[in-house]
């Protein structure tokens, strides 16, 4: 029994939280060294703790009565309150002991000895040159309040205490527009603006028009809340809500925040923006679709002209009945959707959408010019999430697969090489939760699975990332290394990356495993090999007479006069109806083509110096010419 307390007494040891410097410091405190005689009792039945901010006037006297320091007014102050936290601001000893018997309005003299004073050793408190830190001292300290407040800036410049909880989770930040009630007062007392009457004081987030550190606070503010904002001059900004801060030194600002608009930068670089005009139903984001879904949305497009032009109307050009879409599948512009899945049920929002995002790489309607900014005005009225596979068969849930990966085929096939790529990849996902019956099942799925795998793979490639291509194909052949038409398209994102040496190892096991693919293999590697030597060729030009030169002279890299070269192949989707059991193509359907005048866009690099056509594959460029022994400086 008494090794079971040993045990637990040790192991509540091990859990206590280190001691703070604070309480390193208490630990100097001598019996005597601290005095404290009641002058005025306070009221309520809490004291202070550790995170509580203090405010207090503090008068410092000899022990013959004479007054060394004061905030009070009438005996030299100025007459505004010290504010400090418990735990967090830097104190002498004998306020950090003594607030925590004190009440609320309670008046108290403390009479401390010069170590729990500025006389302590290594106190983190300066004082003027001149002050008696060696004497015995009064410390009056009157208790205005305590309360517990919000660290908003970590040098304590600027502290909030809530006075009204809000409502929800969501706070303003940039660009939001805010309304609120406003009354700000200098530490004294002395009131300085208040917007307290007729209408809200507006103000857009982000803009300047408040001190930082008011709007710092009111960053984390809900709607509804009210709360004391305690700002230092550090943080009070000129701007138009108060023009003249230099002889202040610092505000408190009560805040009502009445309500704030959502206004989102969609992009990060103002192009693209949604403005909500009327609140929907729900939190957000929890209720928005997020996820790819069935949206019902009333819209009006406008052309942004001096005579904002409507191009379409739901309500009139469409009988009144709303657009019906499914997220995700590219069926409307690039930034409607994007702002959408941003929407609340129930919300109506303004968009302003640049062009890219709008109607230039979308079937553009007759009344909109090309080039043309647009402003959508869209009501969501609701939205269905994508059902899950709770419930389904085996056979349900592959039918189901076949939907999915015909709408990731189309996109593919549209150029929307993302949203392809997640449509496959979302299957792959739900995949994980999928478990096949019977060897004929396993047998589809596992096709299926890899075939999805080689799609993601041909997106990547698509959009110029051959490594994370590699990855995609290397889940297919772990499981099957002799999968051919995942050893070919690994080989072309080898190919891609400049990795020549493990490009012609792929092409060269496919014939290896399945004869019907050699002239496929055959046809890639005449392209790998011309690659390869069309590198060597412009590397060996770029660095004429770099190293043929007599020790001591100074050879200069020549400058190739053609473009870089890339190499454009079809990276087809699999529709897996021409895999046999093995994965290998049941008829020769892989096509390589060399078109140097349709490249991608992924795959067009901007020249970035002379070795940019080479690395990260320059280390086996230097071997194959023979210069690996050689070190450049």
């Amino acid at each position: 029994m008494g090794v079971d307390e040993d045990s637990e007494q040790e192991f509540k040891s091990q859990k206590k939280k280190p001691a703070s410097d604070d309480d390193k410091r208490k630990k100097k405190i001598t019996p005597g060294s601290l005095m404290k005689a009641l002058m005025r009792p306070g009221s309520g039945e809490k004291t202070p703790s550790d995170g509580d901010q203090v405010m207090y006037h503090c008068t410092i006297r000899t022990l013959d009565g004479v007054v060394v320091e004061s905030t009070r007014a009438e005996l030299g102050g100025n007459g505004t309150p010290i504010r400090q936290v418990l735990g967090k601001s830097k104190m002498i000893l004998g306020l950090l002991e003594g607030f925590p018997t004190m009440f609320s309005g309670e008046v108290a003299m403390f009479k401390m000895k010069p170590e729990l004073h500025y006389g302590e050793e290594n106190c983190p408190v300066t004082v003027a040159d001149g002050f008696p830190k060696d004497d015995e001292l009064h410390f009056e300290i009157e208790l205005i309040e305590f309360s517990k407040v919000k660290v908003i800036s970590e040098d304590l410049g600027v502290l909030k205490k809530v006075t009204v909880e809000g409502q929800g989770w969501e706070t303003p930040r940039e660009p939001y527009e805010v309304k609120v009630w406003i009354l700000a007062k200098s530490g004294d007392g002395k009131l300085i603006v208040s917007h307290t009457q007729g209408e809200p004081f507006f103000f857009t987030f982000g803009k300047s028009e408040v001190p930082e550190g008011l709007e710092m606070g009111m960053g984390t503010m809900s709607r509804g809340e009210k709360a004391v904002i305690y700002v230092t001059n550090k943080y009070l900004t000129q701007c138009p809500l108060i023009p003249t801060v230099e002889s202040i030194e610092e505000v408190h600002f009560e805040v009502e925040l009445v309500h704030f608009v959502q206004v989102r930068d969609v992009l990060g670089d103002g192009r693209l923006i949604k403005r909500r005009i009327h609140d929907g139903r729900g939190e957000f984001p929890m209720d928005c679709p997020l996820r790819d879904s069935l949206l019902h949305v009333h819209y009006k497009g406008m052309l942004l002209n001096a005579e904002k032009t409507v191009f379409y109307d739901t309500k009139v050009d469409n009988n009144g009945q709303p657009l019906e879409f499914r997220s995700g599948e590219g069926l409307v512009p690039e930034g409607f959707e994007m702002c959408t899945r941003l929407m609340l049920p129930g919300e109506i929002a303004l968009v302003t959408c640049p062009p890219d995002y709008a109607y230039d790489k979308f079937p553009r309607p007759a009344n909109v010019p090309q080039g043309a900014d647009i402003q959508w005005e869209i009501e969501l009225l609701d939205y269905e999430k994508q059902k899950d596979w709770t419930g389904f068969n085996f056979r349900e849930i592959m039918e189901d697969v076949e939907k999915i990966k015909g709408t990731g085929n189309r996109l593919f096939k549209e150029g929307k090489y993302e949203l392809a790529k997640a449509k496959y990849e979302h299957v792959l996902r739900e995949f994980n939760h999928v478990n096949p019956q019977d060897d004929d099942e396993g047998k589809e799925f596992s096709n299926t699975r890899n075939l999805l795998h080689l799609n993601v793979a041909a997106c990547f490639l698509k959009m110029g990332e051959p490594r994370k291509s590699i990855e995609a194909c290397n889940k297919v052949l772990d499981a099957n290394p002799v999968h051919v038409k995942a050893l070919y398209r690994r080989g072309m994102a080898y190919m891609s990356a400049g990795d020549f040496e493990e490009a012609r190892e792929d092409f060269n096991k496919m014939m290896t495993i399945d004869k019907s693919s050699e002239s496929t293999a055959k046809a890639a590697l005449v392209s790998l090999n011309k690659e390869e030597q069309e590198l060597h060729k412009r590397a060996r030009k770029q660095f004429k007479g770099l190293f043929d030169k007599k020790p001591g002279e100074i050879a200069e890299a020549g400058v190739s006069d053609t473009g870089d070269q890339v190499l454009d192949e079809s990276h087809e989707i699999d529709d897996g109806d021409d895999l046999d059991s093995n994965g290998n193509p049941a008829t020769a359907r892989i096509h390589l083509q060399s078109n140097k005048e349709n490249v991608p866009q992924a795959n067009a690099q901007t020249r970035m110096g002379f070795l940019s056509g080479f690395w990260p594959s320059g280390r086996r460029f230097f071997t194959a010419l023979g210069l690996d022994r050689c070190t450049i400086l």
